[in-house]
């Protein structure tokens, strides 16, 4: 089984953690320590994606040295998301999260709204696992 066979749907984190744009930084930091979670997802009132906000992030504002209490995830969510979909296949994911040099994909829905997260982590996690030797079985 190639991985154009496996989809975003099977291996993403559902539900999603989101925080709104006016969220305190250190609110959304702690939150993600909390969950063990390296990215929350922004979201309007309507609850639709307005952004990502990730560790990455955190390290810039760290680099920063700015006292991050009166800042809030306005300041650092990226904005300019790329996302995918449940039935997309996991290697055209995994081209773009390469293309685009990232490690998060919001995976959206029309309707719901995002859905969940594919990460990285996900994609690693799933591929070693079909490297691992299986016990031999009759060809199909």
């Amino acid at each position: 089984m190639g991985m154009d066979d496996i989809f975003v749907g099977r291996l993403m984190s559902s539900p999603v953690t989101t925080v709104s744009a006016e969220t305190p930084a250190e609110t959304a930091a702690e939150l993600m320590l909390e969950e063990g979670i390296s990215s929350v997802v922004v979201v309007d009132d309507d609850d639709q994606l307005a952004g990502i906000l990730t560790s990455t992030d955190f390290v810039a504002i760290a680099a920063a040295d700015e006292s991050t209490g009166t800042l809030s995830v306005a300041d650092y969510m990226t904005t300019d998301v790329v996302t995918t979909t449940a039935n997309e296949s996991i290697e055209s994911v995994a081209d773009l999260l390469i293309e685009h040099g990232i490690h998060h994909v919001p995976v959206v829905d029309d309707t719901e709204g995002v859905v969940g997260m594919l990460t990285t982590t996900d994609l690693t996690a799933y591929l070693s696992g079909i490297e691992d030797p299986t016990p031999a079985r009759a060809p199909s």
